[in-house]
């Protein structure tokens, strides 16, 4: 029986999640806070609207997220210009440090779940990748 396209999307994405966040155990890293790490890592100082639309996360989410990211002191949240209105947030230097053990980590599962593919091959996946969540989100309102 051939599985669907659906299907195989949502299984790649569930076992990647699930190998990534074993891997990330002893970082005490919750499903979220990897790809937030990551963003920041390269967007440091990013506004929450910013970060949830990056990350595809609603911004009610987010912010449970990094609440928790903050509680573990690895991100700290300040004004930017004097900006009462709008938050950035920042890594510390826990941050900083877990960032680059997440990067290790994405390139560990990438390096897995790419085994075997040619260089090529890895361009297309990622080209179509990219063009499928094109598709998804065109018209989607964040």
């Amino acid at each position: 029986m051939e599985q669907s396209f659906h299907y195989l999307l949502m299984a790649d994405q569930a076992v990647f999640q699930k190998r990534l966040l074993n891997a990330l155990k002893k970082a005490s890293l919750t499903a979220g806070q990897p790809k937030v790490l990551d963003y920041l890592k390269d967007h440091d100082g990013a506004g929450q609207k910013e970060i949830a639309a990056a990350c595809h996360i609603e911004p009610a989410t987010l912010t449970s997220v990094l609440n928790r990211m903050e509680e573990k002191g690895m991100i700290e949240r300040r004004m930017r210009n004097g900006n009462r209105r709008s938050l950035y947030v920042f890594l510390t230097e826990k941050g900083k440090e877990l960032s680059d053990v997440v990067e290790r980590e994405f390139d560990r599962a990438e390096e897995q779940a790419l085994a075997g593919f040619s260089p090529e091959e890895r361009e297309e996946c990622r080209r179509m990748l990219r063009r499928i969540c094109e598709n998804l989100t065109e018209n989607v309102k964040e």
